[in-house]
């Protein structure tokens, strides 16, 4: 599954030797969402661990990544894999995704915006 999604360089950190063949790093992606920015940890693996290396935090980039999942001694384990890293092009930032037909467009809609209905409660308090 692939997703983009652009934000804000929040945290860059060290490549990481996971193993003698395998290496990681890490980056915190700061994604607007209402009024609490979302913190989205990424991970890239091996060549890709030098996608970061011409970005500072505070950067605006867009962020390709596939979504993994696995279980492990019964635990669920989720990765945002990314594998590439841009440019943000616009002044916005947006997630994007391939629709699904099986799902609505947006199953948790935001109506933090929207106006109460008008109240049929005729008591004063």
């Amino acid at each position: 599954m692939a997703f983009e999604v652009e934000g804000k360089l929040h945290r860059i950190f060290p490549t990481e030797q996971k193993t003698a063949s395998f290496q990681a790093r890490e980056f915190v992606l700061e994604v607007p969402d209402g009024n609490y920015p979302q913190l989205i940890k990424f991970q890239a693996v091996q060549e890709r661990c030098g996608l970061l290396d011409n970005y500072n935090e505070g950067d605006q980039v867009k962020v390709s990544f596939d979504l993994r999942g696995r279980e492990w001694n019964g635990k669920y384990l989720t990765n945002l894999n990314a594998w590439r890293v841009e440019q943000a092009s616009g002044s916005g930032n947006t997630t994007t995704a391939a629709p699904d037909e099986n799902f609505p467009a947006d199953p948790f809609p935001d109506y933090s915006n929207t106006p109460p209905p008008p109240s049929t409660d005729d008591l004063p308090f």
